[in-house]
């Protein structure tokens, strides 16, 4: 008995760490980022656009969730934060244009080679890659620059 109370109290404070907080909404933002672009890149063709777009939409999107459900912030001070959540963020809205700039609408064949040259799956393959990447990223901003005081008791 005690083993099986020792593992579930286990499992509790993993589901309720920073870190699984942090991983279960970044797969939120991830995926609603992922639905928004590929939505955009259907009708326009064009992954340095709908990159830019769907990052800004999932910016939003991840700065609220962070900041009342994984980072546990006080309400006062959100403007603040919301503002150096979205600089600290232009690095990686950066790195994410730059990649689907240079990966898909540029060189495409890079990637295309491997998938007969699709560019709807060139694409995917860039988006899929680059928000591993930035996730990571990510976190470690959020983490040591913009999350860093005023919890929730």
């Amino acid at each position: 008995m005690k083993q099986k109370s020792s593992f579930s109290n286990f499992v509790r404070r993993f589901i309720l760490s920073e870190a699984f907080k942090y991983l279960f909404f970044g797969v939120l933002a991830t995926l609603f980022y992922m639905v928004v672009r590929a939505l955009i890149f259907a009708l326009v063709k064009d992954a340095t656009l709908s990159a830019m777009i769907a990052n800004v939409l999932a910016i939003l999107f991840a700065f609220f969730t962070n900041d009342r459900f994984v980072f546990n912030q006080k309400r006062q001070g959100w403007f603040k934060r919301l503002v150096q959540f979205f600089v600290a963020r232009l690095g990686t809205l950066a790195l994410d244009m730059v990649m689907a700039w240079y990966l898909v609408d540029t060189n495409p064949h890079l990637i295309g080679q491997f998938v007969g040259d699709s560019k709807t799956l060139v694409n995917t393959i860039e988006m899929i890659f680059a928000q591993v990447l930035i996730i990571a990223l990510n976190y470690l901003i959020s983490k040591f620059f913009v999350f860093k005081d005023k919890k929730i008791d």
